[in-house]
């Protein structure tokens, strides 16, 4: 894809279909132009409609204008393990190939939609999924989190009861309007992250499930797609200098 110019003003590249690992599944890299090795790295999943990274690329694309270098994987809910090893693949090439695409290769914001919520929490939870790793943060969209991750098999907030600790600010956005995922769920995760010497925050956007990405659900195709609805926009923008900034 041709270079255009970002919502913030920086222009913003796209690589499409990057094979991440062992399954053969496709990756998109969005970052921009002239990126530097001052640049963070948001790994960014979609929700459980299998192998939709398009679905997030407007979202993406105005997080690159932010200056952040974003990769968004396919992973399919579908498989056998319910998308663990594609989720797990697509973590391990962030952690190895960011620096040579342009990013730092340190700061890596790890961050999810619906489905792929929990299981960027899930990973900071559970860090011995990823050799003991931990992201620099994790960024949460409109997801759920009394569900089993799908890198962990755990509900995070069970997790949370159990005493484990995420260890790294935790970010929330829930739209207001959210009928598929009420924004209940996101409310009950900050005030279980509430302790003493935790960072967690939670925005409330006036949108919906799809909105929160800057997308508007299309029913013809059962699919979410780019809009120019002005709530999606609004809270897209402001979800995108969150994922920019959650590494800082």
């Amino acid at each position: 894809m041709a270079p255009d110019m970002g919502m913030a003003g920086t222009t913003v590249e796209t690589v499409l279909g990057l094979v991440y690992g062992p399954s053969g599944k496709r990756l998109d890299v969005h970052r921009p132009v002239g990126a530097s090795g001052a640049t963070p790295t948001v790994l960014l999943w979609h929700g459980i409609g299998p192998d939709e990274r398009d679905v997030l690329e407007p979202l993406a694309r105005a997080t690159a204008a932010h200056g952040a270098l974003v990769l968004v994987p396919d992973w399919r809910s579908d498989a056998p393990d319910g998308g663990r090893s594609h989720l797990l693949e697509s973590l391990a090439f962030a952690r190895k190939e960011a620096g040579g695409l342009g990013a730092d290769g340190e700061s890596l914001v790890l961050a999810g939609w619906s489905a792929g919520a929990g299981a960027a929490l899930g990973v900071a939870l559970r860090p011995e999924i990823a050799d003991e790793w931990r992201p620099s943060a994790v960024v949460g969209l409109a997801g759920r989190y009394d569900l089993s991750a799908r890198t962990t098999g755990t509900p995070p907030l069970d997790d949370l009861t159990a005493g484990r600790d995420p260890g790294v600010p935790v970010h929330l956005v829930h739209g207001t309007r959210d009928t598929v995922v009420d924004a209940r769920y996101s409310r009950d995760l900050t005030e279980a992250l509430r302790t003493p010497g935790r960072a967690v925050t939670l925005q409330e956007p006036e949108t919906d499930h799809a909105g929160v990405i800057m997308t508007a659900y299309d029913p013809a195709t059962d699919r979410c797609v780019p809009t120019a609805d002005e709530h999606a926009v609004r809270a897209g923008r402001m979800v995108a200098g969150v994922l920019a900034t959650a590494g800082a």
